[in-house]
This record gives structure tokens, C-alpha cells and sequence, in this order.
């Protein structure tokens, strides 16, 4: 009967857990839900032609602009931990400035493996080293 007790009470204890996390991943992906432009990659500041990503937390997706071409993708967010996924973008061709811009941008979106949300700043983190690995403002929404 001891057995039988502790199991259920394991069974209640780990769907709680699971309930909990699924809470809290629902959380972070509404929290993270806008419109963000891109102030600094790999410690440099960018004004001009400045990337943009919009989160999506419905469907888990993400487009924007690379400050050249569209981008899209998918992203998974399990508590602190933020991965991207099925990157594509359009193909036009710019300047080379801006072409090393959109390089590093997605590759930083590919490289991706945590974040931070604080004060409408969002910091990407890698997931090899967790350096920093770019910056972006979120945009008010306050509909106007």
C-alpha cells in the first residue's frame, strides 16, 4: 500500500512539474512576443539599415528584415533556453556593408542558444560559450 501511495504521489509531483513548465514556457513565449530592431552585433553598434525580428508566440515563428532581405524562421523556447529553426530568406543582392551585416545576423539567429528579456531589451546569447551575440530594443506597442 506504501508502494502504491508514493507512486501516485511521484505521478501528481512530476505532472505538476510538467504543468508548471508548460506554464512558464507559455509565459516566456507571450513575453517575448514583438517587434524588436537590432542596436548592436558582436559588440558593434548598428544605425543604419538595422535588422528587425517579430516573435510570434501562436505559432513559435519569427520574420523580419536583415536589413536587406526578408527573413522567417521557427524558435523554441524552453524556459532561458532559445533555439532558431528553418531560417530562409529572400536573395536580393546589396552593398557589401550591408551583406556583412545580414551574415552576421543570421549566423548570430543560427548560433543562438539562450536569451534575456529585461527593461524591453533582448540580448542573444550563444549556445557555444554563451557570448553575447547581439542586442535589439523592443518596440512599443501602445497603439498609436
Amino acid at each position: 500500500m506504501k508502494t502504491l501511495a508514493a507512486l501516485l504521489f511521484s505521478l501528481v509531483i512530476l505532472s505538476s512539474c510538467d504543468e508548471t513548465k508548460k506554464v512558464i514556457d507559455v509565459a516566456g513565449n507571450v513575453h517575448l512576443t514583438g517587434n524588436y530592431t537590432i542596436t548592436s552585433m558582436g559588440g558593434s553598434t548598428i544605425s543604419d539599415n538595422a535588422p528587425t525580428i517579430t516573435f510570434v508566440a501562436l505559432d513559435k515563428t519569427i520574420r523580419g528584415n536583415t536589413g536587406c532581405n526578408s527573413f522567417f524562421g521557427s524558435y523554441t523556447l524552453d524556459l532561458y533556453a532559445l533555439s532558431f529553426s528553418d531560417i530562409g530568406s529572400t536573395e536580393m543582392a546589396c552593398d557589401q556593408p550591408i551583406m556583412d551585416i545580414e551574415n552576421q545576423f543570421l549566423n548570430a539567429l543560427r548560433d543562438t542558444g539562450s536569451y534575456d528579456l529585461e527593461n524591453s531589451i533582448l540580448t542573444l546569447y550563444s549556445k557555444a560559450d554563451r557570448s553575447e551575440l547581439l542586442i535589439a530594443r523592443k518596440e512599443r506597442n501602445d497603439g498609436n
